[in-house]
C-alpha cells in the first residue's frame, strides 16, 4: 500500500506539471538518439540545430525550437532532477501557459540578445569569425529564467538570500571571465525577474519555515 501511495503521489505531482514532463520526455528520447551517433556525426547534427549566428540567420524559428530539445553532453539524469525540483514547481504554481511564457521569453530573448552581441564583437574584431558556427544547444537559458521567477514564490525575508544566491551564481561568471554564454545566462535571470506580471493572481508567496512545518502539524 505504501508503494502504491508513493506512486500515486509521484503521478499526481507529474500530472500537475504536464509541460515539464513532456519536455523532459522529449529530452530523454533525443539524448538516447545522441548516444547512438558517432562523435563526428553528433557534432555536425547538433550544429545544424544550434542557435549560432549562421543558423539563426537562415532558420531562426526552427533552430530556436530545435535547440531546446537537445542536451549538449548527453547526460539526461541531472536534468530530470533539475526539471522536477525547479520547472515542475514553477509550472504547478504559474500554470502551464505562464510557465511556458517564462521559458520561451528567457530562451528566445537571451539567445537573440547574446548572439547579437557576439555578432557585434565579430564585426569589431573582438571575437573570431569562426564563432558564427558555434555549437550551442540546450535548455539552460529557460532554466535560468525559471530559477529567477521562483524568487517571487518565496516570502520575504527569505526571498532576498535566495535572490542574492541566484545573482551571485550567474553574476560571478558574467563579471569575472565572461563568455557570451555567461552573458546569455545572466540575461535569462534578468528576463525571468522581469516576468513578475505573470505571478500576479497565482497565490501568495510561501514562507519556507511554514512549508516545512506544515506536514508535521
Amino acid at each position: 500500500m505504501r508503494i502504491s501511495r508513493g506512486f500515486h503521489r509521484v503521478w499526481t505531482y507529474m500530472r500537475g506539471a504536464p509541460g515539464t514532463y513532456v519536455w523532459l520526455g522529449i529530452l530523454f528520447v533525443t539524448t538516447v538518439a545522441v548516444h547512438q551517433m558517432s562523435p563526428e556525426f553528433e557534432e555536425q547534427f547538433l550544429r545544424q540545430r544550434s542557435t549560432n549566428i549562421h543558423e539563426l540567420s537562415n532558420n531562426p524559428v526552427r533552430v530556436l525550437i530545435a535547440s531546446a530539445m537537445w542536451i549538449d553532453g548527453g547526460h539526461w539524469l541531472p536534468y530530470a532532477v533539475l526539471y522536477s525540483v525547479l520547472h515542475a514547481p514553477a509550472e504547478r504554481w504559474l500554470g502551464t501557459a505562464r510557465w511556458l511564457a517564462v521559458c520561451v521569453a528567457a530562451h528566445v530573448l537571451a539567445t537573440l540578445i547574446s548572439e547579437g552581441a557576439l555578432l557585434l564583437a565579430i564585426r569589431h574584431g573582438v571575437a573570431s569569425h569562426s564563432a558564427v558556427n558555434t555549437l550551442d544547444v540546450g535548455v539552460s537559458y529557460a532554466l535560468a529564467g525559471v530559477i529567477a521567477i521562483l524568487a517571487y514564490r518565496i516570502a520575504a525575508p527569505w526571498r532576498y538570500p535566495y535572490l542574492a544566491l541566484v545573482l551571485l551564481a550567474y553574476g560571478v561568471p558574467m563579471f569575472s571571465s565572461p563568455t557570451f554564454t555567461d552573458f546569455g545566462h545572466f540575461l535569462s535571470v534578468v528576463i525571468g525577474l522581469a516576468c513578475y506580471p505573470l505571478v500576479r493572481g497565482r497565490g501568495k508567496a510561501r514562507n519556507p519555515k511554514e512549508t516545512v512545518a506544515a506536514p508535521r502539524g
